[in-house]
C-alpha cells in the first residue's frame, strides 16, 4: 500500500493550483538561499577552527616583571 506516481502527480497539480507557479518558485528560491547561507556559515566555521592561535609573549612577560619591580620599590 504505497504511494503511486499518479497520486504524487495529483498532489503536485493540486499544490500548483492552490499556490500558483510564481509563489512556489519564490518559495524554492528562498529555500535555495537558505541552503547557500548555511553552507557559507559552515565553511566559515571550518576556516575559523583551522587558524592557529598566537600568543604574544612580550606582553605576557612584561606584566609580571613590572609587578615585581613595583613590589621591590615599595619595600
Amino acid at each position: 500500500m504505497g504511494i503511486s506516481i499518479w497520486q504524487i502527480l495529483i498532489i503536485a497539480v493540486v499544490v500548483v493550483l492552490l499556490f500558483g507557479r510564481g509563489k512556489i518558485s519564490d518559495l524554492m528560491g528562498d529555500v535555495a538561499k537558505g541552503i547557500k547561507s548555511f553552507k557559507k556559515g559552515m565553511a566559515e566555521d571550518d576556516t575559523a577552527d583551522e587558524t592557529p592561535k598566537t600568543i604574544d609573549h612580550q606582553n605576557s612577560e612584561a606584566a609580571p616583571t613590572a609587578k615585581a619591580e613595583d613590589q621591590t620599590k615599595a619595600s
